[in-house]
């Protein structure tokens, strides 16, 4: 409601995420207007704004302006929309970056202070920096510079930053800066990991390689079996999560060793964000619109094979892949659209069919009307395409996606005459597999990517 309590004020998202509006409603005359209307061929990105700190649609109190997040520039950026004319004043940040997350709008000082990627060149583009810009779009400020993920911590009259930095194969480097101009006060120390590797500790590899349009860059990480022989041929298991709402290699520091128990068992482990996810530009992003079964897979390909020419020890003949939820969608259709290179599969509590989920999740990508389109992504009705070795798992009491999407497929999988191994677990929910469906998954991989028959676990011993 306006101050006088004159006008109401409401945002509107069309079914299908393709139309978003701010709408005033005067209550004197009866009339409305639009103050933002924003429309698009693909989809406006209104799911999960939440992780952006702050709504799409931030209503200043000091004065009739609205901040505004969006991505109708090609890449996601912040905007001031003067209310009196519903027009919109300037575009607050601008360029070839995402923001990423807004920390403080300081209507005092008129500044917004907030976080973004793909700003430095040379570095990953997800890899997480902090700014601050004026509403008019003027004093952009990095206060951060370092090639890492950052995390800061303010002095307490915040004229002074603590930056904490790091990546996957950096350890925590932290400086002193300058709030006002960003500028490095001094370096303070770099994390020391002698100790643990002197115990065996290794980082992971990060890795680019160039996605199908043979321009952009896929990122992804590559974590090696233990005691690594470079003379030897190792399996490969991709973790496989390709929901758009967001991306999903890990980027920072951990003193752990990423997907160990995979790796102690010999097995090469590999994740990386396609074309479809979140938190690079528009087009980027757009590849999933309508068709959520591409999930990256066209630039996937491409960086494995682009990996394995440079390392002969990886052996692409013999790719797995598993996922959970979304991953679990896509995983299986790794091996109903993808069978020439993907060969042994695990899927859990998939969403098999995007017209059986939730409207929120999936027509933000999928789209309204309900089309064609859905079914040609649909595991279910491309059950008869499936070549490799699947398992699927599912909760009995999954919440999240229902188990009936599981079932289905099933269904489809035996009508069609396909082998494949299936697990319920009774009682668990959304991933909750439990013990059980680690240890079959582990069995699984381990029979048909390194040739190892399970123990015999209802023996005697």
């Amino acid at each position: 409601w306006s101050q006088d309590g004159r006008y109401a004020r409401y945002l509107k998202i069309d079914r299908g995420h393709q139309r978003l509006r701010v709408i005033e409603f005067d209550t004197f005359t009866g009339k409305h207007r639009n103050l933002i209307d924003e429309k698009s061929e693909t989809f406006i990105w209104t799911e999960h704004a939440k992780d952006l700190g702050v709504p799409l649609v931030n209503w200043l109190k000091n004065s009739e302006e609205i901040i505004y997040l969006s991505e109708q520039s090609g890449w996601r950026h912040l905007h001031l929309v003067d209310v009196a004319s519903g027009t919109m004043k300037n575009q607050m940040t601008k360029g070839k970056f995402v923001v990423r997350y807004v920390d403080r709008i300081d209507e005092e000082n008129r500044q917004v202070w907030f976080r973004a990627s793909g700003r430095n060149p040379g570095q990953d583009p997800y890899l997480m920096h902090y700014y601050r810009v004026n509403f008019d779009g003027t004093g952009l400020t990095a206060l951060t510079e370092g090639n890492g993920w950052h995390n800061i911590v303010y002095s307490p009259a915040r004229k002074f930053l603590i930056d904490t930095y790091s990546r996957v194969d950096l350890p925590p480097v932290h400086e002193l800066r300058r709030v006002s101009d960003g500028k490095l006060v001094c370096k303070l120390e770099k994390a020391d990991v002698s100790e643990l590797e002197a115990e065996g500790w290794e980082p992971p590899e990060v890795f680019s390689a160039k996605g199908r349009d043979g321009k952009t860059d896929i990122w992804g990480i590559v974590c090696r079996p233990a005691n690594f022989d470079p003379n030897k041929k190792y399996p490969v298991l991709e973790s496989m999560y390709a929901g758009p709402h967001d991306s999903y290699t890990p980027k920072q520091f951990s003193a752990g060793r990423r997907f160990s128990s995979w790796t102690d068992m010999g097995f090469v482990v590999v994740k990386m964000d396609g074309m479809g996810t979140a938190n690079r530009s528009k087009a980027f992003h757009d590849v999933c619109w309508h068709n959520l079964r591409d999930a990256g897979f066209p630039d996937r390909i491409l960086w494995h094979k682009a990996y394995a020419k440079e390392n002969p020890w990886y052996d692409v003949t013999r790719v797995g892949i598993y996922g959970g939820s979304a991953g679990g969608q896509s995983s299986t259709g790794a091996l109903l659209f993808h069978p020439d290179f993907y060969k042994v599969a695990v899927s859990s509590c998939g969403c098999h069919d995007n017209r059986m989920d939730k409207a929120s999740w999936n027509e933000q990508w999928m789209g309204y009307p309900v089309g064609p389109h859905y079914s040609e992504s649909s595991n279910i009705d491309n059950a008869h395409r499936l070549e490799g070795k699947l398992l699927l798992i599912v909760g009995e009491l999954d919440k999240n996606v229902p188990p009936e999407s599981t079932y289905r497929l099933v269904d489809a999988l035996i009508k069609a005459n396909k082998d494949f191994d299936f697990i319920m677990v009774p009682g668990a929910g959304h991933g909750g597999d439990g013990r059980h469906g680690h240890r079959r998954r582990v069995d699984f991989f381990r029979k048909h990517l390194m040739g190892m028959e399970p123990p015999n676990y209802n023996g005697s011993d």
